[in-house]
């Protein structure tokens, strides 16, 4: 039997992408094959998506016409170094795992031409507002980089970079929803400290992310800047709290934070 996609590795991102898949109608949940060594997340995995499950790596990886390669970065020597010999040289490779280049996917296949995506998405795909910035590999086609886009569009924006810039893509999006997640977590303690209980606090806080958010999609030529700028009176609450954050050095951590996750996804780099 072919499947329209096959996951190597079913993991939280796999499932993720899925899930959009299959909700916005792209892919029926009986065209796709999962496979994960874990039994008990497998499980987890075909009773949230209604995907084939499979714990056979070999069969996800040669009856799928789309593979997506979703295993650990440090899994995919080993992995594909035991698959190269019954991978699909017809089929179209999408990785999502940091720090592994197209280069290195194309070495592990071994047959000539391996058409590869090499792509970066975050968690919020899961709600249908993810971020995932993608690369193609030198052999993949204009066909194929519509086919990876149309497939994480279901629950993303996607946006086309080189390869050299899925680092960058990593740092701002693939990490960025954990900075939002503590930001989130410092004001709902700062409210609670305040006499807010923490259903109040985490009801305000993460509420006021998703506006904010919306406003910076919704209104894409207003710079985040002169956002800020609106919300802020001279000498007013906003102000004051700005202010603080700029002494603290927290504008500067923020960009030193990024830049770090870009350092280590070119350190784990393969």
């Amino acid at each position: 039997m072919t499947y329209e996609l096959g996951i190597v590795g079913a993991g939280n991102l796999a499932e993720a992408i899925v899930s959009g898949v299959v909700r916005a109608g792209l892919l029926q949940a009986d065209q796709i094959i999962a496979a994960n060594h874990n039994t008990a997340r497998l499980s987890e995995f075909a009773s949230r998506t209604g995907a084939t499950p499979t714990s056979d790596n070999a069969q996800a990886i040669s009856q799928a016409k789309i593979v997506l390669l979703s295993l650990k970065p440090g899994k995919f020597d080993a992995v594909l170094g035991e698959l190269a010999a019954v991978a699909n040289p017809n089929a179209l490779y999408i990785s999502v795992a940091a720090g592994i280049t197209t280069g290195f996917i194309e070495r592990k296949l071994g047959f000539p031409s391996p058409r590869i995506i090499r792509t970066m998405p975050n968690t919020p795909m899961a709600v249908g507002e993810g971020a995932v910035g993608l690369a193609r590999g030198r052999h993949a086609t204009d066909a194929d980089v519509a086919i990876a886009t149309r497939l994480f569009a279901s629950c993303a924006d996607v946006i086309e970079v080189t390869e050299d810039k899925i680092d960058a893509v990593t740092a701002v999006s693939g990490s960025g929803p954990a900075y939002f997640f503590f930001l989130v977590e410092q004001m709902v303690k700062a409210g609670v400290e305040l006499g807010l209980t923490e259903d109040q606090a985490r009801t305000l806080a993460a509420k006021t992310a998703l506006g904010a958010g919306k406003m910076l999609t919704q209104t894409p030529t207003i710079a985040p800047a002169e956002l800020r700028r609106r919300v802020t009176s001279p000498n007013g609450t906003t102000h004051a709290a700005i202010t603080t954050l700029q002494h603290a050095g927290v504008d500067t951590a923020i960009v030193a934070a990024v830049k770090a996750a870009a350092a280590r996804a070119k350190e784990l780099a393969i």
